[in-house]
This record gives structure tokens, C-alpha cells and sequence, in this order.
């Protein structure tokens, strides 16, 4: 297969924190690195959750070998139950990423479908013509692991979400070791985080947040609720090992929390002697002092167990007087406003709340400059290409990686849907494929769109006038006055002649009308003149929907 290039095509993750999904091809092959999703931007009414565009992968379904995951966080195995919706592929991860993508596709009742596989770092997986291995590396959840993935043009290497914690919580380092050794042979293109390479320095060792945790169980006299991910198993042993350590018992509220703790604990995961997870009625009879909650809701998701009790509405717990609420995850861009109503909630009901503005709960799983200076150093690739990172992550990791030795020119920033081609001599960009947002809103996939977006704002921000129209049907002409309802616009008690004088303008450019009108142009017509009508009366513009019926 002389002259066939390497093709490297983000469908997610590159310009936006989330949705992270990369294709690699070569000739008749295509794996995919990771199905993540995003959470909903502000400006993204209405919407539950983003998935990477699967449309380029529909028009070469055959040429999938299988899907790789990274580990188990959402933002890159999310979107998995929706991708096994469509497509038929073996899944590849390691035990903990398992377990997790289990919970999620029992829940979604795609399990018996598919086809999923647990594999060991070191291990060696066939796909195709690639042959690919996990090596782990230190993340905030275990069994977190980069991949190294032969091809016929040399070694590609994708590191995942890591950082460098020589003090992990759960003794997983980042192989560097391995690393030499690809960097030694020679390394054709490294795809690496970029989520933190504007921050310089190093990332702090997860075991920062442990001693904070320990300490506020130790100096806290009432209960302490702990909200974090539900897949951080690691912050989740801290707070267990704190809770053994100060003598509380600890009770588990969420369902997705309840899940994957039951997950880790079934697999070895999670360590707590018997007796310190407790159930609801065991919870009840435990004093105050003696409590220690760990909760979902650390990004004010709206039905999530923090965001009930910070509304008064959890069926087993109340906030009091004297709680400690701990959340620790840093917000997610797009979540700060429901966070931080949550907090807001939480100090009105009188709870002590800690977060990331005022205290030393949580530190980051990603690599900051100096790590990744050290993992560039180490690969010394020809290539690079960074990933994981809104555009200007991207251009500052870019930058770094020439500072540190990969040639000029040969660091490309990548958009979701560029086209990457890497020959024997050369690599250029080669053109785009789809990689536009899909939006997930209820039970739908893909059926909100740019468009509806559009109107979902327009109606926030200016409100809707429905005008009601009755025609005769062999001539057109009105048979009663039309009828304006508004809502969101103006109150309608408030504003009778504005509404009224609006009728009159829809009534007038009727007139005339004959039988020979389509229903449609005569929407048209009322949607114009009243348009111009409220906007010369307001200066604003509400969306005019006209409703014609023929009597």
C-alpha cells in the first residue's frame, strides 16, 4: 500500500472542551479514539447534550475496525450509547472504563449489543491494519491510559487526559518509561491534552485534594455533603479514606453515584472496612458529626441530589444549619450560573458551602506547560497535532511544541472535521468532513438544528404573537375579526389598543384577498405587515406565527 496516507480526522474536541472523537485511517481501515459528549452551551436552549456528527463514519461504516477508549469521564465515552445505536463495532478499554460504560448502556438497554472488550496496558489489539496499546498515565479517574498505535508509517501517540503525579492517589503513574521507548524508535505524530497548556508550571498532585478533604471531615463539627463527578472513583476513595480516618459513616445519594460506586466497589476499585456505607435508615439514626454524604450535582445539573437539597426537595436529606457542602469539581464552562445558584441556595439554607473560589478542593487532571514540555521531549515527534482544548488551547500548546523541538510547520492546529494527511514525505491539511454539533433534546437525536436554536432565542428574547385568522374558503375574505395572543411580548392587559391597532393591520392587508391565495402567502403576508407594525410601535421584534383556518 505504498503511497496510501495516514488520515487523522477530529469529529470532536478540538476548538471545545468535550465531545471528544478522533478517526484514524489508512487505505480500507478506520479506529476511533473515544465517543464523547459535550454539555450544553447557554446560548444552546433546550438542549440536553452534544454528540459528535457520526456522518462521515455512516458513508464508510465498512471500514470501522473498532473504538478505543481513553477512560471512562463523559466527555469521552458519553456518546457511546448513541454511536452503538447506529454502528456495529468492538469496544476496547481497560476494567474500570468497562465498568462504567457498562452502568451507562444498561441504562440505555444497548448491553446485550455490544461487543465490549477489557484489555491490560501493554496489551496488543489487532484492528485492521493499525495494531494499537494502552499504556496508562495519571488522570483523575484509574485506568486511565494514552495509546500508542502502529502504522504503517511510524508510531502515533495519543496520550488521552493525563498529567505527571508522582504521588497518584491510586499509584497509576504516566508511563514514561514506554514513552522513551516509542521516542527512541521514532514517533510519527503525537496527538496530545491540551486542556491546561496555557496554565505554566506543574499540575498539583491529586493527593493536595485528599489532605484538604481529611481536613475539613476533621475540623467540620456538623455534616459534611461532598458533591463531585460520579466517575471520579479516585476523590471518592479520598473521602472514604477520610471518613475512616475521622470515624464517620458515609451515605451515597445520586444514582449515577450509587451505581458506580457499586461498580468500583463489585471491581475492586474502592476499599471501605464494612459498616461505613450506610443506607437510608442507618443514615437517619447517624448524628450529624458522625456523617459524611457523597452526592452528584457538583455541575448544578437540575435533577441531579445537590440541586434538590439546595431546593428543599430531596426525599432523605435537608439542609441545616451547621452542614458543610464541599463541591469538589471545578465548573464546566457553561455550567458556572446553575452552579452557583446552587450555592447561592445553599448559604440561604444555611449551610457552610467550600468551592473552588475559596478553598483547596479540587485540582486538575490535566497536564500544565512543564509536563507537557517533558512528554514532547521525551517522543520527540515529527508531527504533532494538539487536541482536548478550545482553539486557543490549541495555538498556545502548538507554539510550546515548536519551542521544544518539533519542526516548524509540522504542528498543526486542527479543527473538528480538518483532514490531516501524512505521507512518507510530507503531511497537509486535505480538505474537511461533517463535524457539526448534534444535539440531544429529550428522546431526540439530531432533530434540533441550528434553525430551531435560532427560534428558541428569538422567543426568549422577544416573546411570540399568534395571530388567528378565519377565511371563507371560496373567497378568501375574513370572516371575523382576527385575533392576536400574546405571550412573552407584552402583557395583554397592559397594551389593548397596541393589540388592537394590530388587528386592524392584519385585517387591512387582507383585504382584497380572493380564492385563488395560498394559505401559505397569506401567512406571509400577515407575518410582514404585523411584523413591521411591532417593531415600529416597540422596537422590538417578537416571532409572529399565523395561524389561518379555512371555514
Amino acid at each position: 500500500m505504498a503511497g496510501t496516507p495516514l488520515r487523522v480526522i477530529p469529529l470532536g474536541g478540538l476548538g471545545e472542551i468535550g465531545r471528544n472523537m478522533m478517526l484514524l485511517e489508512y487505505g480500507d481501515d478506520i479506529i476511533a479514539i473515544d465517543v464523547g459528549l459535550m454539555f450544553p452551551e447557554e446560548d444552546m436552549l433546550g438542549v440536553d447534550l452534544v454528540i459528535p456528527d457520526f456522518s462521515y463514519l455512516r458513508e464508510h461504516s465498512d471500514k470501522l475496525r473498532a473504538v478505543f477508549l481513553t477512560h471512562g469521564h463523559e466527555d469521552h465515552v458519553g456518546a457511546l450509547p448513541y454511536f452503538l445505536r447506529e454502528f456495529s463495532a468492538p469496544v476496547y478499554s481497560t476494567r474500570l472504563t468497562d465498568g462504567l460504560i457498562r452502568v451507562k448502556l444498561k441504562e440505555h438497554r444497548l448491553l446485550d449489543k455490544a461487543e465490549l472488550n477489557v484489555v491490560e496496558p501493554g496489551e496488543m489489539i489487532e484492528a485492521g491494519i493499525f495494531d494499537v496499546e494502552f499504556f496508562p498515565v495519571a488522570h483523575s479517574i484509574p485506568d486511565a491510559c494514552g495509546l500508542i498505535i502502529r502504522t504503517p508509517l511510524g508510531p502515533v501517540v495519543h496520550t488521552g487526559d493525563f498529567k505527571l503525579d508522582h504521588t497518584p492517589v491510586m499509584d497509576q503513574h504516566t508511563d514514561l518509561v514506554r514513552l522513551g521507548q516509542i521516542g527512541a524508535e521514532g514517533c510519527l505524530l503525537l496527538l496530545a491534552d491540551s486542556t491546561y497548556a496555557e496554565v505554566d508550571g506543574y499540575t498539583p498532585s491529586e493527593q493536595l485534594v485528599g489532605e484538604s478533604l481529611r481536613n475539613i471531615l476533621a475540623n467540620t463539627e456538623g455534616r459534611v455533603i461532598v458533591a463531585t463527578f460520579a466517575s471520579l472513583i479516585s476523590r471518592v476513595q479520598q473521602i472514604l479514606d477520610g471518613a475512616v480516618a475521622t470515624g464517620r459513616k458515609v451515605f451515597v445519594t445520586g444514582r449515577s453515584m450509587i451505581d458506580n460506586v457499586a461498580m468500583a466497589r463489585q471491581l475492586g476499585y474502592l476499599e471501605a472496612p464494612d459498616g461505613v456505607i450506610v443506607g437510608v435508615e442507618e443514615m437517619y439514626a447517624t448524628p450529624n458529626k458522625d456523617l459524611v454524604v457523597i452526592t452528584t450535582g457538583s455541575q448544578g445539573e437540575p435533577t441531579s441530589a445537590l440541586t434538590r437539597m439546595a431546593n428543599g426537595s430531596h426525599r432523605h436529606i435537608t439542609i441545616d444549619k451547621g452542614d458543610t457542602v464541599v463541591l469538589s469539581a471545578n465548573p464546566i464552562p457553561g455550567n458556572e450560573t446553575a452552579v452557583f445558584r446552587n450555592v447561592d441556595n445553599l448559604f440561604r439554607l444555611g449551610a457552610d458551602v467550600l468551592y473552588n473560589r475559596v478553598s483547596n478542593i479540587h485540582v486538575r487532571g490535566h497536564a500544565s506547560r512543564e509536563e507537557l514540555k517533558i512528554i514532547q521531549s521525551i517522543l520527540q515527534p515529527e508531527y504533532f497535532v494538539p487536541v482536548h482544548g478550545e482553539y486557543r488551547h490549541l495555538v498556545v500548546h502548538a507554539r510550546l511544541a515548536e519551542s521544544v523541538g518539533v519542526p516548524e510547520g509540522q504542528a498543526f492546529v486542527l479543527t473538528d472535521g480538518d483532514v490531516l494527511e501524512i505521507d512518507e514525505d510530507t503531511a497537509q491539511l486535505a480538505g474537511r468532513v461533517s463535524a457539526d454539533y448534534v444535539y440531544i433534546d429529550g428522546l431526540g437525536i439530531g432533530d434540533v438544528d441550528a434553525e430551531i436554536l435560532r427560534d428558541r432565542a428569538h422567543l426568549s428574547t422577544d416573546g411570540v404573537v399568534v395571530v388567528i385568522v378565519n377565511v371563507e374558503k371560496q373567497t378568501g375574505k375574513l370572516t371575523s375579526a382576527p385575533e392576536l395572543l400574546s405571550r412573552g411580548f407584552v402583557d395583554a392587559e397592559g397594551h389593548e389598543l397596541l393589540l388592537e391597532e394590530g388587528r386592524d393591520v392584519v385585517a387591512r392587508a387582507l383585504q382584497g384577498a380572493d380564492h385563488i391565495t395560498e394559505i401559505a402567502d397569506t401567512n406571509a403576508t400577515i407575518r410582514d405587515s404585523l411584523s413591521k407594525f411591532l417593531y415600529d410601535q416597540t422596537r422590538r421584534r417578537p416571532m409572529v406565527l399565523a395561524v389561518t383556518v379555512e371555514v
